[in-house]
């Protein structure tokens, strides 16, 4: 594979030539159109711009919205359903109160009773809702 960079004052684009679609090729989609959506996140009296890229987890607590984002909890001023709307392609909801990037979880642990917990990157963890597991498994590829 080659790559190859020539810089252009008159426009931002990424092209990707390739013999067929690739989950790199996505990937590469993914971080583009992702770059576009940008998010601002609020903790204490910081105001810094989050890349959804980087993002492990939105989740609720006391009817607010927060970014797991780089070891830190930033509150975000949009709700799950509009964030999921935004980045459907690569979050997915684990529960009522937790939307998941995809590319942040470390593992999976399955227990006996059918309960499926989920491991980031950073160590946080969260449990797939009953009614989250067959969307979970079919968006990771696990067939029953």
């Amino acid at each position: 594979m080659k790559f190859r960079f020539e810089k252009s004052l008159d426009k931002e684009e990424i092209v990707a030539y390739a013999k067929e679609k690739s989950k790199l090729i996505e990937t590469i989609e993914n971080i583009c159109l992702q770059e576009d959506n940008r998010l601002v996140g609020y903790m204490a009296n910081t105001i810094k711009e989050l890349n959804p890229v980087f993002i492990e987890c939105f989740i609720t607590e006391d009817d607010k919205i927060y970014a797991l984002y780089q070891g830190d909890k930033y509150q975000i001023k949009k709700r799950l359903y509009e964030l999921n709307e935004l980045y459907k392609e690569t979050y997915i909801y684990l529960n009522q109160g937790c939307l998941a990037n995809i590319n942040m979880i470390d593992r999976f642990n399955a227990s006996i009773g059918g309960t499926l917990l989920v491991i980031f990157k950073s160590g946080y963890k969260d449990y797939v809702s009953r009614r989250q597991i067959k969307n979970v498994k079919e968006r990771i590829g696990i067939k029953r």
